[in-house]
């Protein structure tokens, strides 16, 4: 597992305060960097938060999304946050449990790795009832705000509600159950998937006050016309785009024998010289995942 034995240079209470205070007003950009090295490069483009990407990550290190360990998360958690000295919010799926006592429990233990938000989805990955039950999703999220206030570093926690992703996209539904979350102690709502702007206006004002996370994947919309969220993630987009330039390129190679592709390569002495600029002293005994 890569381990990170030194500490971010602010306490995680401070940073999730800090969390807290870019939900008060306005609307950012939270983009999703996969690993220690794309979140370098984004907090050195002056993003002000960083969210994780559950896909992004189990796709560096060969699974599908939702087919990573608690361990594996926990690992990677510890590694981003101690890589940056903006705040960190988790994509921590499904909480990596279903009953609300086991959500209570890992939320604490993914607080402990120095993040400044998580976020907990009501999906099951079954297919043939892809949500949780409204009442067990409800108090999954109350759990996971009992584990968070018990723990008191003030850690945000974002409700998802994945009906648009996981084949019911009932906006009415989508709503009752946000509002719900929101009555469990959630401090942000999100609904990924949403694709028009009627639905995300809808959305923010049923459950104003609370700030809203909203998804984009694709060019479908802008930070301006979104000024009403409070918040903007891009998921595992920006994976998405760095390997598209990688199997372009790695494509030509294996089907045609030329190298066109690389022309398109962000310069070494670029990438040298981002590295460059940061100064942490990085430990990584081992590249081995635990199982």
């Amino acid at each position: 597992m890569i381990d990170f034995p030194f500490p971010t240079t602010m306490p995680t209470s401070a940073l999730a305060h800090r969390f807290h205070e870019l939900h008060q007003s306005g609307c950012f950009v939270s983009p999703n960097p996969w690993n220690v090295g794309s979140a370098i490069l984004l907090t050195q483009l002056g993003f002000k938060a960083l969210a994780t990407t559950s896909s992004g990550f189990a796709w560096s290190i060969g699974r599908q999304d939702n087919h990573i360990t608690l361990d594996e998360s926990l690992g990677h958690l510890r590694g981003m946050t101690r890589s940056v000295d903006v705040p960190v919010s988790a994509d921590f799926e499904g909480g990596f449990a279903a009953a609300p006592a086991d959500v209570a429990r890992n939320v604490t233990l993914a607080a402990a790795t120095g993040v400044a938000g998580l976020s907990i989805e009501d999906s099951t990955g079954d297919p043939a009832q892809p949500l949780f039950d409204f009442t067990l999703a409800v108090e999954r999220i109350r759990a996971a705000h009992g584990a968070l206030d018990d723990e008191g570093s003030g850690v945000l926690l974002t409700a998802r509600s994945e009906g648009f992703v996981a084949g019911r996209p009932d906006l009415r539904e989508t709503i009752k159950r946000l509002t719900a979350y929101a009555e469990a102690g959630a401090d942000c709502l999100f609904a990924p998937g949403l694709r028009t702007i009627g639905d995300i206006t809808t959305i923010v004002h049923a459950v104003a006050p609370k700030p809203v996370n909203v998804l984009v994947g694709s060019d479908f919309t802008t930070v301006t016309a979104l000024a009403e969220a409070r918040r903007i993630s891009v998921g595992g987009s920006l994976a998405r785009v760095a390997w598209s330039g990688f199997l372009r390129a790695a494509k030509e190679i294996a089907e045609h024998g030329t190298f066109g592709g690389l022309m398109a390569a962000v310069p070494s002495a670029e990438m040298e010289k981002a590295f460059a600029a940061n100064k942490r002293e990085l430990t990584i005994p081992s590249t081995r995942f635990l199982p």
